[in-house]
């Protein structure tokens, strides 16, 4: 099959990529994190999150965040919801679009948050009647898509099942998420050819850790089963809580560089992310995590 011509790329470091980072990070930081990425011509940036301070110290600016940053018409702004109380805190900020999420898996699912993945989904409901009510765009997140911490191998037929879920409550767009980064592209491609018989493939996007280093030949295999929408974070921000020590998320540095390589169009400027990622991880006081970011600015320091 032929690969699309062209890809959304969904910028998660914000939110994602941030949240698990054990310093606090200044408001100022993340306002200017936000503003380079939209200037560098993302087309959605996931910019923070509406969740409960108790639980992410580091999300407790959302309202101030999404207050300062300048938005550019057309770009996508989105805030992650887990309840109606962050939805409210997503409709005073004025978000794009708000992104619910539940687990493919029944142990995951249990050990988190004490329910079943039917009941889990189901408090979403009215999350989801009030955001589309709203007219806000609607994300649904399936979390450990391609495998669990606490039962391993997730069947295909449950992330089939969180995806009709997912279309009955109205979302238009379903992440298929490797959360602790497990994928391997066979895998990827058999969950992704079961998935898209039930989503439009225009509505699916992968969302791939780099745990295991399988982010980018994941990528590769969704590509070939026609997705054009991928998660990815600058420097590779974001550690998986579920894997210790482990990287989180594929970074956008590394991804984009394979586009390129690939002809394939994504509107934003590579040079611009390296600049981003690079005085991201300074700010962290530490190396990035983007193999191509670093052998950029390497051969730009030479």
């Amino acid at each position: 099959m032929s690969l699309p011509s062209r890809v959304k790329i969904v910028e998660v470091s914000p939110r994602d990529g941030l949240q698990n980072e054990k310093e606090l990070i200044s408001t100022d930081i993340k306002v200017e994190l936000v503003d380079r990425l939209t200037a560098a011509g993302f087309p959605n940036v996931e910019a923070t999150s509406f969740v409960s301070p108790k639980w992410v110290p580091q999300m407790a600016d959302a309202a101030e965040v999404m207050s300062r940053i300048q938005r550019k018409p057309g770009v996508i702004y989105s805030v992650l919801t887990p309840n109606m109380k962050g939805l409210e805190g997503a409709l005073a900020a004025k978000a794009d679009e708000v992104v619910i999420f539940g687990a493919a898996s029944e142990a995951f699912s249990q050990k988190n948050i004490n329910c079943s993945i039917a009941e889990s989904i189901a408090r979403f409901e009215p999350v989801a009647e009030a955001a589309r009510a709203a007219g806000l765009r609607l994300r649904g997140s399936i979390s450990c898509a391609l495998g669990c911490p606490y039962q391993g191998e997730v069947p295909i037929e449950s992330v089939v099942d969180v995806a009709r879920r997912y279309l009955a409550l109205g979302c238009d767009e379903i992440d298929v998420a490797d959360t602790i980064g497990v994928g391997t592209p066979q895998r990827v491609r058999e969950v992704m050819a079961a998935v898209t018989q039930v989503v439009d493939p225009g509505r699916i996007s992968g969302h791939f850790h780099d745990t295991y280093g399988q982010a980018l030949a994941n990528i590769l295999a969704a590509l070939e089963t026609g997705i054009s929408i991928y998660h990815t974070s600058v420097a590779g921000l974001g550690g998986c809580p579920y894997a210790k020590g482990a990287t989180g998320n594929v970074a956008t540095e590394d991804v984009l560089y394979m586009l390129r390589g690939l002809d394939i169009e994504t509107g934003v400027d590579f040079d611009a992310v390296v600049d981003i990622g690079q005085w991201m991880s300074a700010n962290l006081n530490r190396k990035g995590g983007s193999r191509a970011g670093n052998a950029i600015a390497a051969k730009r320091a030479a």
